[in-house]
């Protein structure tokens, strides 16, 4: 029997269906399962692992259910609350960027159509870099691919329902493993490599999202991200974006994004860094919902 945790206020401009739209997106999604009204995820809490559907069954209110597993405390409830308002960005302001999206040619009909998307968070910071390492220089399928085998290998999984749920490993899980068996899911060594530095750092407490957070701007983040080998402007553009709820981050080393500009602005090549820079100028301050909404037209 379903039991609801809690509610959340939904802001204005929401739409789950909108989000459910874009998490569906590919069939090998392993870390949460999504349907026509929701999506299911597993969480790891002190007394162990706790199934959570989301869903929007009336009006305003996001509804946190627990399927399975035992009643998360007081505590563990307001920590769930604070992820699946990072999740979905829940507690963002639309206003402006919708206003400036009405005014510019590229932006407007995708705003119209897929209004009330958010940016899909990855509020975990060894999770959100693994999946920029994953993704570097390979198209999204085989990324995701990568995503489902080392989830697979080294995460933590929970049998409910006829269907497995995934939780994706944490960093400390890699202390004992060689970049070989990494290899062998089909990582290049540098992948490999950078995601067993990055497990180092913050398993050790070198490296924390709280610290990220706490530095004097988005830029200073990046910077310090930039400083671990392995780890490019696009990888760190990337984690601004989606851990670091950085709005005004922008990735111009994306291909998809250079792709998406040459398709709807008519372009026999794609657009340069310095091109989409330009282009980015009416957008200030929202550079990552443009992004977001841009590739959007992709799928």
């Amino acid at each position: 029997m379903n039991d609801l945790l809690f509610e959340l206020p939904l802001p204005e401009d929401f739409n789950l269906d909108a989000c459910l739209e874009y998490m569906n997106r590919s069939p090998l999604e392993c870390l949460f399962q999504t349907d026509d009204s929701g999506v299911t995820r597993m969480f790891k809490l002190e007394d162990g692992p706790v199934l959570i559907r989301l869903s929007v069954p009336e009006g305003n209110r996001l509804s946190v259910t627990r399927l399975h597993g035992a009643v998360p405390g007081v505590l563990e409830q307001e920590w769930l609350a604070r992820y699946i308002v990072e999740w979905f960005d829940l507690d963002r302001d639309l206003t402006p960027f919708y206003r400036l999206a009405e005014a510019d040619p590229l932006l407007q009909p995708l705003v119209r159509q897929h209004r009330g998307l958010r940016i899909i968070g990855i509020p975990d910071l060894f999770e959100a870099l693994c999946w920029a390492i994953l993704g570097q220089q390979v198209n999204l399928a085989f990324a995701y691919r990568l995503k489902q085998r080392l989830t697979e290998v080294y995460g933590e999984s929970l049998e409910w329902g006829g269907r497995t749920y995934y939780r994706f490993p944490g960093p400390e899980v890699f202390s004992e493993v060689q970049i070989e068996e990494l290899c062998a899911l089909q990582l290049t060594r540098s992948k490999a490599q950078t995601i067993l530095t990055v497990a180092s750092l913050i398993a050790s407490g070198e490296l924390s999202r709280e610290e990220l957070l706490a530095l004097p701007s988005p830029a200073a983040a990046e910077q310090r991200l930039l400083q671990i080998r392995g780890i490019g402007p696009w990888t760190s553009q990337y984690v601004r974006m989606r851990c670091l709820r950085d709005s005004s981050s922008y990735p111009v080393g994306d291909v998809g994004l250079q792709n998406v500009i040459k398709f709807l602005t008519g372009m026999d090549r794609k657009p340069t860094p310095a091109e989409l820079l330009v282009l980015a100028q009416p957008w200030q301050g929202w550079e990552a919902y443009a992004t977001f909404y841009l590739w959007r037209a992709l799928y």
